[in-house]
């Protein structure tokens, strides 16, 4: 296991696409720690090519990956956890549209 090295206050993202699917549906809220801990299977946001990407953290024999739920998508590999900017600590569902809004 590893502490991430970002710091920072928690902070709320909302899932687009179904690459995490089944377990994180499109619309989803996920709560990021920047400061959580990182271990093998870990649900992360890590940065790759100037992006922004929420994936499941592997473990390999000294490199990382970081994959999709979903199938059809090829894992990304990377040298260190240095991409990873924190891991998923709680998620929730979508907003229904019938709710009422307060101004």
């Amino acid at each position: 296991m590893q502490e991430n090295s970002c710091g920072g206050e928690p902070f709320a993202l909302r899932v687009i696409g179904d690459t995490m699917a089944p377990e994180f549906m499109d619309g989803a809220i996920i709560v990021i720690d920047p400061s959580g801990v990182v271990k093998d299977g870990s649900y992360v946001l890590a940065r790759h090519n100037d992006e922004y990407i929420f994936r499941q953290l592997i473990f390999g024999e000294g490199v990382y990956y970081l994959k999709t739920l979903a199938d059809g998508h090829e894992p990304i590999e990377i040298p260190d956890l240095v991409a990873v900017e924190g891991v998923i600590i709680q998620q929730g569902a979508r907003r229904k549209a019938d709710r009422k809004h307060y101004s």
